[in-house]
């Protein structure tokens, strides 16, 4: 069994890590060596955003001035290995890495590509060059549409990495992070096109859509404090950083958008939006994390948020405060409350708003997890204003399948879609198989009931299968 719900723990990463080391003395032949205006109009930023902010992420800040505090080392013959846990959703790039390169178990144990899994842990350890290429494909189908289509298929290819240039061998790496990805349909309609099939006012599948190539990260991690501090700058994924849990990612977990960040009642921007995330273990539970990204966010168009950033001046800022059992367990052990708060974007025509979100998540004996999630929103163009989700997650077979069982209840915004709709229930039933060590296939089965935008029927029922395989 694992160490941990969703992936490794800590010490068996780092115990993993120097074998690996030793192995890559053999291999570092093979390996070799990697080779020895933005021009705008300065704006003030309004003064109510600094003074909204800055409180925020003052106090984090400062904690990078203290002194350094203890690091885990696990230290085998003349050797030492440091670990350093990390901020973050399973789905953020160095989470995603980290998951993508562990050892696991499968129902086939094949693998066809071992001397490139052993060249890439080579660039890791060696150069603390990461990278990964992945392809995901779903078809999924749905009963009483609205039309006559009742299927949609889609895939998408992602090329994601990190390359840590700075502070290595203390911890307090800086880190260049990307993610680039075309998402396209097979089909008429893409995957996550049967949300509107059925009706449904909300994302299913919102990872598999038609929206072609798109940006989704560039930016800069900083770590302090062997990672208990960091502070990331660029172009983001605002999910990565806000209301996290091991369950959220619609690659990996559920993918009703209602049991994903915010619950669908916060009106969380498009990928690769301009900004910046302050986090910080304040003590060895407790942590809080704050920040502000461009609300006007255009993944297809990323550089065009320089200047919806600076001459708009409408951002979607958070704050929050959690309790976790220990940094390294930092999704999968978790308790918190959110804040939100968005500006009126005036283009767009939505109002300003706010909100909270709470979320309980905790593992028990690194097979259960149970978890309770809640949110409310003022307005903000989110699509529910009132959530709330409870479920679970349970590993079977020592790790080579996921269960996911989630129920969710939500009252429609009526702010973004009007006045009388009924409310959503949905409840969602997942498994993700590891067939082999690198690729992984996902049925779904969900109940809908009472689609808002589709009053003529009182339920509908959406099945999918979602597979991913990793380079």
């Amino acid at each position: 069994m694992s160490a941990s719900f969703y992936g490794r723990g800590a010490s068996e990463c780092v115990l993993l890590r120097m074998v690996t080391n030793q192995c890559m003395i053999v291999n570092h032949v093979a390996c070799g060596r990697i080779g020895k205006k933005y021009n705008m109009k300065t704006k003030r930023i309004r003064l109510n955003e600094l003074l909204c902010v800055g409180p925020l992420l003052a106090p984090l800040l400062a904690l990078t001035m203290q002194s350094a505090s203890a690091q885990e080392m696990v230290a085998d013959g003349n050797q030492s290995v440091l670990s350093y846990p990390q901020f973050g959703s399973p789905d953020s790039v160095p989470s995603q890495l980290d998951e993508d390169q562990r050892v696991r178990k499968s129902l086939t144990e094949f693998d066809i590509h071992q001397p490139y899994l052993d060249w890439k842990e080579c660039l890791r350890d060696q150069h603390g060059f990461s990278f990964t290429l992945d392809y995901t494909a779903g078809i999924v189908g749905a009963t009483k549409t609205i039309g006559n289509t009742d299927y949609g298929s889609s895939g998408a290819v992602r090329f994601y990495g990190s390359w840590d240039l700075i502070g290595r061998e203390s911890g307090n790496t800086g880190t260049f992070v990307w993610k680039v990805e075309n998402r396209h349909r097979y089909s008429k309609v893409p995957s996550s096109g049967m949300a509107a099939e059925v009706g449904y006012a909300g994302a299913n599948f919102p990872s598999l859509s038609n929206i072609g190539s798109r940006l989704t990260n560039l930016y800069w991690k900083q770590k302090f404090k062997e990672g208990r501090v960091e502070v990331i700058g660029g172009m983001l994924d605002a999910t990565d950083w806000v209301d996290v849990y091991a369950l959220a990612s619609p690659w990996t977990g559920f993918s009703n958008f209602a049991f994903a960040t915010g619950g669908a009642a916060m009106p969380i921007p498009d990928d690769a939006t301009l900004g910046m995330y302050v986090n910080a273990m304040l003590t060895d539970n407790l942590y809080m994390g704050a920040g502000f990204t461009d609300a006007n966010a255009d993944s297809t168009d990323p550089f065009n948020g320089f200047d919806t950033f600076f001459n708009d001046n409408e951002y979607f800022k958070t704050i929050e405060l959690g309790w976790t059992t220990s940094q390294d367990r930092f999704y999968l052990d978790n308790t918190h409350l959110t804040y939100w708060h968005v500006d009126e974007r005036k283009d767009a025509g939505v109002a300003s708003g706010w909100g909270l979100n709470f979320s309980y998540a905790h593992s028990f004996d690194e097979r259960w997890m149970p978890f309770f999630r809640a949110g409310y929103a003022d307005e903000g163009g989110s699509i529910l204003q009132k959530t709330v989700s409870a479920g679970l997650g349970y590993h079977l077979c020592d790790d080579i399948s996921l269960l996911g069982l989630g129920v969710n209840w939500g009252e429609i915004n009526e702010d973004t879609y009007g006045r009388g709709l009924d409310d959503q229930y949905v409840i969602e039933l997942f498994t993700r198989f590891q067939v082999t060590k690198n690729f992984e296939l996902t049925p779904d089965v969900q109940l809908i009931f009472n689609p808002a935008l589709n009053p003529d029927v009182d339920h509908s029922v959406v099945y999918g299968l979602r597979g991913r395989m990793v380079f």
